[in-house]
């Protein structure tokens, strides 16, 4: 099969292919193999002009960090990874942020790659809010935002103490940008987007001498898709095998989380977490109230897989005996009134409990962190709360700190409302937890370290419980799995004791997994 005169611009990175899998080696995916070895053959040594910048220029500086009682000498390299077709021509330019510590030939030392989801967003919230060895200044430990929002400061909780680290921005957000001959929603699937973030991994690995490195993977909701997709390609295409993966507030089954009139199940699984949210805003009857929150969330569960399960699988169908019962407990749980619940046929979406739960004082609660109140006729509280937060402290810190400069917008978040799910879709709704057993059975020294807050009702809690109880795993492989939950929503970091705590648990977890 010749490729070497086909051009790029129709199907930009035709992807997900399997040439190591001879149980899926049909043509379609000698296609994809072919397209992948035109498209991502080669480093190519041309700097191309992006926006005014040279692309291929980085930007290195050298700096210190105290962590604790420790110094650790480190080196920042900021700049562009280019993509280019094997005619050396450039497909797009992915930005990064790069921190490595130490001895730069020692192999043993870690090396994570760390994003965030969307998608559509920027690799900027983790890297500002926990992991990089600078984080944005909060007003207080729960992370509202101070008066002076570009301010930052030295992070002594940085996993660089036990990691390097690689900030990746995907195609269309940060700085990074496809070509302007290139339409760059070609970039928007599950599987392009996984090409292309997988070969800017490939490429890293080779030409920083990282190929021996213990590897890990970081990615925050829709990036927890992406790693575990990121770990199937780069273990099929490359024999690139991983030490571990980290998944923050992980979306793992759409179904979970989307409702609908036809889908009952997210009713079950967001339940619990809506308890919290009425815990922390003091809704609910004092022998509630008292509970620490690991054990309302359980007690609610119990119910919710109990009675209210029942309840929803009889539709229209369910006694009126049962629901009294049930509409009883839910006032009981979530502190909303009998009125708004039998209107809602005992069924109340994220967006009905957040806007409900504190009407009385004219305010509604965070979808991503049920913490954070506004005003009822504003947006999303919790995110409003960050986004210029961590733009601004952003901007600051890459030019005065990282000496790197950029006339693009920095877009910590794109919207994209085409994105191609692909064939990760079933019955219309992403489900990766098929991909994440394949690569926990292909690979069984494979870690995979959870993490979840209470207050997150983007991804509740139980939504990654109910997966990861469902993937089939055998005890030994179940057992490479650990949850942590924390008392935070959705960036569970921007809570300075849970970014405590989250930095303690991942160097154990770092641990277990070398």
């Amino acid at each position: 099969m010749s490729t070497s005169h086909r051009q790029p611009s129709k199907r930009l990175i035709s992807l997900i292919n399997h040439p190591h899998n001879s149980l899926k080696s049909n043509l379609v995916l000698l296609v994809f193999i072919a397209a992948v070895t035109l498209l991502f053959s080669s480093w190519g040594n041309a700097r191309y002009s992006m926006g005014g910048y040279n692309a291929g220029q980085l930007a290195i500086t050298d700096h210190v960090l105290h962590t604790g009682k420790n110094v650790l000498n480190y080196k920042a390299t900021t700049g562009y990874m280019p993509l280019v077709d094997k005619q050396s021509k450039p497909l797009a330019n992915i930005f990064y942020v790069a921190y490595t510590a130490g001895n730069a030939t020692d192999n043993t030392r870690p090396v994570t790659f760390v994003f965030n989801g969307g998608p559509g967003s920027a690799a900027i919230w983790l890297h500002m809010g926990s992991f990089g060895p600078v984080r944005v200044l909060f007003k207080n430990d729960k992370g509202d935002a101070p008066e002076k929002s570009e301010a930052y400061a030295d992070n002594p909780y940085s996993w660089l103490g036990f990691t390097d680290l690689v900030f990746i921005d995907p195609v269309a957000t940060g700085y990074s940008r496809a070509q302007e001959d290139v339409n760059v929603k070609q970039f928007y699937s599950y599987k392009n987007d996984v090409a292309s973030i997988g070969e800017f991994i490939r490429l890293y690995l080779e030409k920083n001498n990282r190929q021996n490195s213990p590897k890990f993977l970081a990615g925050e909701s829709y990036g927890a898709v992406r790693a575990i997709g990121l770990a199937e390609y780069l273990q099929d295409n490359y024999k690139v095998t991983l030490n571990g993966i980290t998944l923050i507030s992980p979306a793992l089954n759409y179904q979970l989380i989307k409702f609908n009139d036809t889908n009952q199940q997210p009713y079950s699984y967001y339940l619990p977490s809506y308890a919290a949210a009425a815990q922390y805003h003091h809704r609910l009857a004092p022998a509630l109230q008292q509970l620490p929150v690991q054990q309302l969330v359980a007690k609610v569960t119990a119910f919710a897989r109990g009675s209210y399960s029942l309840f929803l699988s009889e539709g229209n169908s369910a006694p009126e005996s049962l629901t009294n019962k049930v509409i009883d407990s839910l006032h009981y749980f979530t502190g909303l009134s009998e009125e708004t619940l039998r209107r809602a046929h005992g069924r109340i979406t994220d967006n009905q409990f957040c806007r409900a739960l504190l009407r009385s004082d004219s305010l509604t609660i965070g979808t991503f962190d049920s913490r954070f109140t506004g005003a009822a006729a504003n947006a999303d509280p919790s995110e409003n709360n960050l986004r210029g937060l961590f733009t601004h402290a952003f901007n600051n810190y890459i030019v005065n700190g990282l000496q790197y400069q950029n006339n693009l917008p920095y877009k910590a978040t794109v919207a994209i409302g085409d994105w191609d799910y692909g064939t990760r879709k079933t019955n219309s709704y992403l489900d990766i937890s098929e991909t994440l057993k394949k690569v926990m059975v292909q690979n069984p020294l494979l870690k995979i370290n959870i993490a979840a807050g209470y207050y997150d009702l983007a991804t509740p809690v139980n939504t990654t419980a109910y997966v990861i109880d469902h993937l089939g795993l055998s005890p030994q492989l179940r057992g490479n799995i650990s949850i942590d939950h924390y008392e935070s929503g959705h960036m569970i970091y921007i809570s300075k004791t849970a970014n405590h705590q989250f930095r303690q648990n991942a160097e154990k977890f770092y641990q277990t997994a070398l």
